[in-house]
This record gives structure tokens, sequence and C-alpha cells, in this order.
């Protein structure tokens, strides 16, 4: 018998007390998805052991690169590079799904006031 589960996301999304606070909702292998708020701007940061992909589910955020920016609309996805520099923002409030190997920090390598070292499970 398999303990496969269906995941809604919009419920789950509700669980989020906050933006910028990501809240794990399923593991495959050796990655975490994780749901998160954006609004305003969030830090400049590089993670450098893993790629992160960011599926928008509702609204739109932008993703900056020191030598451009990426919207991405709701039904659309980004694969950031292990290793680019990259800062995450929203003018609106925008929900997302984020997929990137297990343990790696929210801030990457910037550390700081928004760092969530251990992100609940939702």
């Amino acid at each position: 018998m398999s303990d496969a589960t269906v995941i809604n996301f919009k419920e789950k999304m509700k669980l989020l007390p906050r933006c910028w606070s990501p809240g794990i909702v399923a593991r495959v292998n050796d990655a975490h998805f994780k749901l998160v708020k954006f609004k305003g701007e969030f830090v400049w940061h590089r993670h450098y052991g893993t790629d992160e992909a960011f599926i928008v589910l509702h609204g739109e955020m932008a993703i900056d690169f020191r030598d451009r920016s990426a919207v991405v609309k709701r039904g659309e996805m980004l694969v950031v590079p292990k290793g680019v520099e990259h800062r995450p923002r929203a003018k609106k409030e925008c929900h997302a799904l984020v997929l990137e190997a297990a343990g790696t920090l929210n801030t990457g390598d910037a550390g700081g006031i928004r760092t969530v070292s251990d992100p609940e499970w939702i």
C-alpha cells in the first residue's frame, strides 16, 4: 500500500504565517518542495550547492540577476542555476512552489534575519 497523499497548494498556502517564510510540503529523493509567499524584495543571495526552481502558482514575481531581471507569471517556472546570485521580488503578493535540495537555506550565502534554518512541514 502507498503512503501517497494529495497536496492542495491553496489549502497549504493558508498555513504560511507570513511572506518569505517557506513551508515544506513534500520531499522527493533529496529535494524539498516548499511553498512560499513573496511580497516586496528579498535579499541578494546564491546557493553554491544546488539549483533552485521557482514555479508561480498565483500572481507574478521577478527574479533579479546582476545583469538582468526575469518576470515569472502564474503557470511559469524559472530555474536559477547553482552559484548564480539572485534576488526574488514581487510588487503584490505572489505564491510559489520552490524546489531545491533538502537542507538549503532560503537566504543561501547571505544569512540575516530572513533566514529560516528549519522550515516547518505544513
